[in-house]
């Protein structure tokens, strides 16, 4: 029993080293761990916009290129297949939105069960009726908030008139409401801004600067005035509010005289005041060297103010110099470096202007100069919104690479146009398609055709509806490469967008498949697109005339290399509706037709064409069908028949015109 009991407290002995070591170990591993935890770094707390889930998840989708705009992806029905269309459809879910928002606001009473979870003040609807009734001034400015211009004029003459004068404050919103919309009603005027906007993206797509036009929409002796004149006491803010507003309408000479009020009464302007009279500046003078020290007379009383600039501040007088014209890109360059002095950073809209300056018709040289070192110093930069001219600088600098006919200037602001979220400064549709259009243009005319291809099936339809002159460009692309193959899907996608009736586009259609003889496997898809093209002119009596004979014969040669012989000789019958006259290559094409399918009637009946037609080369035709068809007698004797009186009607036909000569 002994040996048991010794072999016992042996392992009583081990066990209790085991124990001891695994306790030191796991104190140890405690220990280290404790230390970990000590060390972790615990973030701040980061404070997310409410859309941030949503723009993650836009990050994860690639662009689509088949797909058309996601403006329309909510109404498949509508989607577009040209760009008239994509006018059209933009523009009526854009006034079905507004009629939305009036039915919803006009009769709230309608709409007061709320669905959403969580609550979305925007889907419910606004307080546009006042509920304030009475002469008092709580209800004038209920309707300065409903932006009733009328009503709150009348309102405010009713309180006058009642003994009671608003308050300082009060006047000045019913001012501010007055300025900016000139003194007329809140629709009225946004339409008015509307055709403003419109007409503004006209002059800066044709590129003509200096010549912009300003309409005078400020009225004499108007409401606005009458209400300032009245006033018992003013402050700084009433006369910002009149100089703005006089700006804004095209009272530039009032503007200033408003402006040398505000100093006689000892007060001093405001950045955004100073802002606007730089725009209004060129619009006072007549000479360039008066604009620009006009402009450098505002800038010297901001140093005096105390006024600090902004981005906006740089902004107008760029916009300025630009009005003034090319004489200015000395000043223009000191702008941006004065910019630079005051870290503050060019936006967009400030490479747009400074563009503008160095503009000149037909020599897009300085232009690409100034616009290769903005790319070089914006490369990699994401820009967000800070001007609302902003959205004019993709589609001009886009624009000087194609006068100045740089692909590889092109492709650097596609780069930028591509960084971060550039793509949303592109404005709104019209910009867009601007853009798409002019970088698909450059692209054909400078790129190989594998680029061509790979940007077509890009950016058509998703992003660009391409023009006639854009499909034309990319016709002679597939003319000097031979890929006329293709010609069969680019046709499906000129009558998507709408342009089968264009009569210069299917004109180069047709020249382009007629030229390519030897592939056989071609000739029946571009029979098809010719009968389509015969068809679409077909239906409509306004078009039915537009073909001209050289369009009408290539269709016939089409239809003839194809073996459609019946429809060839449908064509020939609309040459004598139209009294037209074949060419001659039309009946040789013809004439291989007939021989191909071994038809000699056919044969002869062209030589009777011929002849009726008077064609130069009846002779020729004549002899080769004698020569290469088979035929009867009988029918050798009709074509010597027909032979001999072309032969004298031509040599009566000469020797009357001789004797006309004598």
């Amino acid at each position: 029993m002994a040996l048991p009991c010794a072999r016992l407290r042996a392992l009583q002995l081990r066990s209790g080293a085991l124990l001891r070591c695994l306790c030191r170990t796991s104190s140890h591993q405690a220990a280290a761990d404790v230390k970990a935890i000590e060390e972790i770094d615990i973030p701040r707390k980061k404070t997310w916009n409410k859309t941030a889930v949503l723009q993650a998840l836009a990050y994860t989708v690639n662009h689509d290129p088949t797909s058309a705009a996601y403006i329309f992806q909510d109404d498949p029905f509508l989607i577009p297949k040209s760009f008239t269309e994509y006018n059209l459809f933009s523009m009526s879910k854009e006034s079905g939105t507004n009629a939305a928002k009036y039915v919803l606001n006009m009769y709230p009473n309608l709409f007061q069960k709320d669905i959403a979870e969580p609550h979305v003040p925007c889907l419910m609807p606004e307080n546009v009726q006042p509920l304030i009734e009475g002469v008092s001034e709580e209800a004038l400015i209920e309707r300065i908030k409903l932006r009733r211009v009328k009503e709150s004029v009348e309102l405010f003459d009713n309180l006058l008139q009642g003994g009671t004068t608003p308050s300082l404050e009060t006047t000045n919103r019913l001012l501010d409401l007055l300025c900016f919309y000139g003194d007329s009603d809140s629709s009225l005027s946004d339409q008015r801004l509307q055709d403003e906007e419109n007409e503004m993206e006209t002059v800066k797509k044709k590129g003509d600067y200096k010549n912009t036009s300003v309409v005078l929409t400020w009225r004499e002796n108007n409401n606005a005035e009458r209400i300032f004149s009245l006033m018992p006491e003013r402050n700084a803010h009433s006369y910002y509010t009149m100089i703005r507003g006089m700006v804004k309408h095209g009272a530039f000479m009032k503007a200033f005289s408003m402006y040398a009020d505000l100093l006689n009464n000892r007060f001093t302007g405001d950045v955004y005041t100073f802002n606007a009279l730089i725009l209004a500046a060129p619009h006072t003078k007549k000479e360039s060297k008066a604009k620009c020290a006009a402009i450098m007379d505002l800038l010297n009383h901001m140093v005096q103010q105390n006024v600090q600039p902004n981005l906006l501040t740089f902004n107008s007088v760029l916009k300025s110099l630009q009005k003034i014209g090319r004489v200015m890109k000395s000043v223009a360059l000191r702008t941006l470096m004065e910019m630079k002095a005051l870290n503050i950073e060019p936006s967009l809209a400030t490479y747009s202007h400074l563009l503008g300056v160095f503009y000149s018709y037909g020599d897009a040289t300085g232009q690409a100069q100034i616009l290769a070192e903005i790319l070089e110093e914006t490369e990699g930069k994401s820009f967000t919104a800070q001007d609302p001219d902003d959205m004019y600088f993709f589609a001009d600098a886009m624009k000087i690479c194609v006068e100045a006919k740089d692909l590889e200037l092109a492709y650097k602001v596609h780069a930028l146009q591509t960084t971060g979220d550039n793509w949303k400064l592109q404005g709104k549709h019209i910009q867009q398609i601007t853009y798409y259009g002019r970088f698909f243009n450059i692209v054909c005319l400078m790129e190989n055709f594998d680029a061509v291809l790979k940007w077509y099936r890009e950016m058509v339809p998703s992003r660009l509806y391409p023009s006639v002159g854009g499909f034309s460009n990319f016709l002679r692309v597939l003319e000097m490469e031979n890929r006329l193959d293709l010609l069969p899907q680019i046709w499906k996608d000129v009558k998507l967008v709408g342009f089968s009736n264009k009569v210069i586009l299917v004109e180069e259609f047709l020249n382009l498949m007629v030229k390519d003889r030897l592939d056989s496997q071609l000739q029946a898809p571009f029979a098809d697109i010719a009968v389509d093209i015969k068809s679409t002119f077909d239906s409509k009596d306004q078009l039915k005339h537009l073909l001209k004979a050289y369009a009408l014969g290539n269709i016939t040669i089409l239809l003839s290399r194809a073996g459609r012989l019946e429809d060839a000789w449908k064509m020939l019958k609309s040459f004598k509706e139209r009294n037209f006259v074949p060419r001659p290559a039309v009946i040789e094409a013809l004439l291989d037709s007939a021989k191909v399918s071994g038809n000699t009637s056919a044969a002869i009946d062209l030589v009777q064409l011929a002849v009726g037609f008077s064609l130069p080369n009846t002779v020729e035709i004549t002899k080769r069908v004698l020569d290469e068809f088979t035929m009867t007698e009988e029918q050798r004797m009709t074509l010597q028949d027909l032979t001999l009186s072309s032969s004298s009607s031509s040599s009566s036909s000469s020797s009357s015109s001789d004797s006309d000569k004598e």
